[in-house]
């Protein structure tokens, strides 16, 4: 693996632990649903703080963060819902399509409530706008597999979230897929092994219609999105 060779062999990468864990406390508490900016503003401050090797790092650990947080809440939802009901839900992690179709009235959408404070229309776009713009440098610093498969999990999650679980499709909500999809398209595209496609994306992919894009503020449609095309148009390069 060339990420582990690098690691071992390669050029010296000098990393600053401290400066990680301050930088992912001022992204976690100055960012998100209490700051007083949108959501575009607060991508593109949190973009420029994440800078050098570190940054690289702490936008990694908050894409993995969010990832491994929305599993946990989906297992305990599930959970939940079969003290509650008696029905048993499977709960995988490769592909949630099939969850959310069978109870998506029954989900809440885990991305708009991690116990991070998170929010995937702030610091998760701005962090993976990050390791997708710097994905030459993941292979120096980590394993980039795992990453680009938590990446594929956020993006599937929202993407059944419109689907199944009633969540708005709004600008910023397009802005996130739109910068997951060019991430993990990044991320592949500097792999010497690239993995395959993940089911979900793959069932997306032959799908050709266009969703309607709204204003975050009011009720009227200001674009329309057509998924499918936006990820045979990165990923199948």
């Amino acid at each position: 693996m060339r990420w582990l060779r690098r690691l071992l062999g390669g050029g010296r990468v000098q990393l600053d632990p401290e400066r990680q864990q301050a930088l992912l406390r001022d992204v976690q508490y100055r960012y998100g649903a209490r700051a007083q900016v949108g959501f575009p503003e607060q991508v593109e401050a949190v973009s420029g703080m994440l800078d050098g090797d570190d940054g690289l790092i702490v936008a990694a650990r908050i894409v993995s963060q969010v990832a491994e947080e929305a599993h946990t809440d989906l297992q305990a939802q599930a959970h939940e819902i079969h003290l509650r009901t008696g029905r048993r839900l499977l709960v995988h992690r490769r592909n949630y399509r099939p969850l959310w179709k069978e109870a998506g009235q029954a989900l809440r959408w885990p991305l708009i409530a991690l116990p991070s404070g998170f929010h995937p229309y702030a610091q998760v776009a701005a962090a993976v706008t990050v390791v997708g713009g710097r994905a030459s440098r993941l292979d120096r610093l980590t394993d980039p597999n795992p990453l680009v498969t938590r990446v594929f999990e956020v993006l599937d999650l929202t993407t059944a979230g419109w689907e199944y679980g009633r969540v708005r499709v709004d600008t910023d909500a397009t802005t996130l897929v739109d910068r997951l999809i060019t991430s993990a398209g990044q991320v592949l595209a500097a792999m010497d092994d690239p993995p395959r496609l993940p089911p979900p994306v793959r069932e997306l992919m032959r799908r050709n219609n266009t969703l309607d894009v709204h204003d975050p503020t009011g009720p009227q449609t200001v674009g329309r999105f057509n998924l499918g095309a936006a990820l045979r148009e990165r990923l199948l390069v």
